[in-house]
């Protein structure tokens, strides 16, 4: 008879692979991830430092094989990785002093932003326009602060990568959805060596719902592929909201509490 934690690995599992699946595409893979990990019963800094560890397992596969099919070269962003690397553990570092509660006010407003950004803007596809920022400034300034959101914090950092290398680097949705995967592994693994320090990491399931997250990804990467901008903006623009939502329907969230007032 299968035991009550296998049961629960399976069912992690499960959410492990759909996350990854959806990450792939447009990112927001720990809004399933996180809620499953924290219903399963790890206290908070547990999940986080869990889902860093599964996290980075879907993330090294999409960005995998978004190289193998030339749509990032992995050995020119070497320099961007290593600064989304430092970016995350900083990040990570400074969640303990750092109040949330400023995150979460500004966070849903963002992501609807974003959503409406992607939604709206007309001839957003796969081909490259004009660039607006050059590489090593992009690189030094944005990359490093947007990897420090995601170790402090977290929600929303693929679609701020996606935005910025959308909208400032002129990429096509293809093109800035495989290189956010490369710095979203790369951030997760600075943060997730912190959480890991800390000793916030539970190593049996992490592993586990890291393998599912991996063959997710990989399916998810490789449909974004063949589909293109058709299927990455209308799922990006879903997360966005959906994440917002997820955000704003928590009571205690300070943005509905200011409202009340």
């Amino acid at each position: 008879m299968m035991t009550e934690f296998a049961q629960q690995l399976i069912l992690l599992a499960g959410a492990a692979f759909l996350g990854g699946f959806v990450d792939a595409i447009a990112g927001g893979g720990g809004l399933i991830t996180v809620p499953a990990l924290l219903l399963a019963g790890l206290s908070p800094v547990e999940a986080l430092g869990t889902n860093k560890l599964q996290g980075m397992f879907g993330s090294a596969s999409a960005t995998l094989h978004y190289a193998a099919k030339g749509h990032v070269d992995l050995r020119g962003q070497l320099p961007f990785a290593m600064l989304s690397v430092i970016g995350g553990g900083v990040g990570a570092g400074l969640a303990t002093i750092v109040p949330d509660k400023w995150l979460s006010l500004a966070l849903p407003v963002v992501l609807i932003a974003i959503a409406l950004y992607f939604a709206l803007k007309p001839n957003l596809g796969d081909l490259d326009r004009a660039r607006r920022m050059g590489p090593v400034l992009l690189g030094c300034t944005l990359v490093p602060l947007v990897a420090m959101y995601d170790g402090i914090f977290g929600p929303g950092a693929g679609s701020f990568f996606m935005i910025m290398f959308i909208s400032l680097a002129g990429y096509g949705v293809l093109k800035a959805t495989a290189h956010t995967k490369l710095l979203n592994v790369s951030s997760n693994a600075g943060s997730f060596l912190v959480f890991a320090v800390s000793g916030a990491v539970l190593w049996k399931i992490g592993l586990v719902m890291g393998l599912a997250q991996f063959l997710g990804a990989r399916i998810g990467a490789a449909l974004a592929i063949r589909v293109g901008s058709g299927l990455i903006k209308p799922l990006l623009v879903v997360v966005c909201i959906a994440l917002a939502v997820k955000l704003l329907a928590d009571p205690a969230h300070p943005l509905r509490q200011l409202v009340s007032f």
